[in-house]
């Protein structure tokens, strides 16, 4: 579907939402916030597949089937990729931090603009609509749950994100690590929640 359109009461209370977490204003170096913003701020690709490569070696014996999860993970994400970057041309949504700071002429009365506002992440040069990350994020662990056959494991997810402090978040399950994806989008000022969920 596609985005909230600009006049309606959901993108005003995404939009707030955004503008209260996201600024770059909004985070204190070292804040568990600002660092589960930052540890989902590298490369996604990397993270899933060094997650995978720790499901595999925990949890399969035969190469066959740990080349088969990696084949059905990467494809999907692949998939994912090109319907992300077709929404993305298609809709050609703005981003939070242009929507904030010309906010006063969105046509929507119950959005205030700041044009000073900036994002704690600089903007990706390319639309916000849909979340790139999130449909990266949605094929990894949607594939991986598909794969074990349950949503609930127990692993952990490393970074490389410069900025990260903990560079290892550990999780109970496949949609807890992509509920903290779209809330770490929106924390970093880059996306609004629908284009995260």
């Amino acid at each position: 579907p596609p985005p909230p359109p600009m006049g309606s009461v959901i993108y005003a209370r995404e939009y707030d939402e955004v503008k209260a977490k996201g600024s770059a204003h909004a985070h204190t170096p070292g804040a568990p916030h600002t660092d589960l913003a930052w540890f989902w701020s590298g490369n996604y690709v990397a993270q899933w597949n060094e997650t995978a490569r720790q499901l595999a070696n925990g949890h399969l014996t035969d190469a066959g089937d740990s080349a088969r999860l990696f084949a059905l993970i990467n494809l999907a994400a692949a998939d994912a990729a090109m319907a992300v970057w077709e929404s993305k041309i298609f809709y050609n949504f703005w981003r939070p931090s242009m929507a904030i700071q010309e906010g006063a002429y969105d046509g929507n009365p119950r959005t205030d603009g700041d044009g000073g506002w900036a994002p704690l992440l600089a903007n990706p040069a390319y639309s916000d609509y849909v979340s790139g990350a999130n449909g990266l994020t949605g094929a990894f662990t949607g594939m991986m749950r598909l794969f074990f056959g349950s949503d609930a494991m127990v692993f952990t997810v490393k970074t490389g994100a410069a900025n990260a402090i903990d560079k290892e978040r550990d999780f109970t399950s496949f949609s807890q690590a992509a509920q903290e994806v779209v809330d770490a989008r929106i924390l970093l000022g880059i996306h609004f929640r629908s284009a995260d969920e």
